[in-house]
């Protein structure tokens, strides 16, 4: 009835019983372990992807898929996924920038494509909105800016820290956002020229045109609003910022090769250098 229970053999609980399991059963007893440490250790954030980079880092030698089976036996599942409801504020102008991108959303070189947009962050004071701007070739968050005002003057902020970030000059980078009414404002739209940033706009009430920066914002639904309350607003600004500090330093992506955006900035230019 226990071996039921467990889903294990019979043979194998006598083994146990007896202390004489295998070398390849104790090994994966302490691999459970260490995985389940491993899930702990990220708030139950990453899933078998990331352990498995984190436990070769440590010297194992496993596959992800036997990291994945691991986690079933423990029922440990890393996202769960809820639908996010939009926050854009459609501009009334006639002015919209063209669609530069085309859901071709890959680049070649870090400051060739940016993406752009908001969400919000919630508090016991109420919201604040979150404007990003995250370049698409590192994954990094370049800038970013809480306000209570859903506003031009939010988006500004995030560029301006983003453009800051790369050293003050990015002419030629293209900046894809939706059609919200903060990125048609005249303010953002002059800032943008005198930078020369090129502005790029999806279609209204398409979030695929913009998926890359739906992609961040899952993230941060995922990684930071469903895993933290925030008292006050006070509390939530410093919190957000050092999140996202943490997320451009340490978080893993597949696409970069299991290799944070930060570490991965620094890996192409050691390759370029040499």
């Amino acid at each position: 009835m226990a071996c039921r229970a467990l889903g294990v053999s019979r043979s194998w609980f006598c083994k146990w019983r007896g202390g004489t399991l295998g070398p390849r059963a104790r090994r994966r007893e302490r691999l459970a372990a260490e995985v389940a440490r491993l899930f702990g250790l990220h708030a139950g954030k990453y899933g078998s992807p990331r352990i498995t980079a984190d436990l070769r880092d440590a010297g194992w030698r496993v596959s992800q898929n036997t990291v994945a089976q691991i986690m079933r036996e423990q029922h440990l599942v890393a996202r769960r996924k809820k639908k996010r409801r939009s926050s854009t504020r459609p501009g009334r102008g006639r002015w919209r920038a063209p669609d530069l991108v085309k859901r071709d959303f890959p680049a070649e070189a870090i400051n060739q494509k940016w993406y752009g947009d908001g969400t919000e962050i919630a508090t016991g004071e109420g919201k604040l909105h979150l404007a990003s701007v995250l370049d698409m070739a590192s994954r990094r968050v370049l800038g970013f800016a809480l306000s209570e005002h859903h506003d031009a003057g939010l988006a500004y902020g995030a560029l301006a820290m983003a453009v800051a970030v790369r050293g003050g000059q990015v002419p030629g980078v293209i900046l894809h956002t939706d059609q919200g009414s903060e990125y048609t404002a005249k303010a953002f739209r002059q800032a943008c020229e005198r930078l020369s940033i090129s502005q790029s706009m999806g279609r209204p009430g398409s979030a695929l045109d913009n998926a890359v920066i739906e992609s961040w914002h899952s993230t941060v639904e995922f990684e930071l609003r469903r895993a933290e309350h925030f008292a006050t607003q006070a509390h939530a600004r410093p919190r957000v910022a050092a999140w996202i500090d943490d997320y451009n330093r340490h978080r893993r992506h597949s696409a970069l090769r299991m290799m944070s955006p930060v570490d991965y900035e620094q890996a192409l230019a050691a390759g370029q250098a040499a």
